[in-house]
């Protein structure tokens, strides 16, 4: 394998697998993110509905508080 490619350009042997490894921890903090964020949407939308129920004056408003 030569340390120049077909330009010219000098490339270090492990360059190629720094960006693989900086490419899979993109992917696992992306997956990461993706995770937090559905949590994050179903936390915020069981809380949406218990304020909906008690501003509505509804009492028994316990059981709506859980998402389906």
């Amino acid at each position: 394998m030569s340390l120049f490619d077909d330009t010219g350009w000098f490339h270090e042997p492990n360059e190629e697998a720094d960006r693989q490894t900086a490419s899979l921890a993109a992917v696992a903090v992306t997956l990461f993110l993706i995770v937090v964020g559905l949590f994050l949407v179903q936390e915020l939308r069981a809380k949406s509905l218990l304020e909906d129920c008690l501003l509505a004056g509804r009492t028994n408003c316990v059981e709506l508080a859980t998402p389906p």
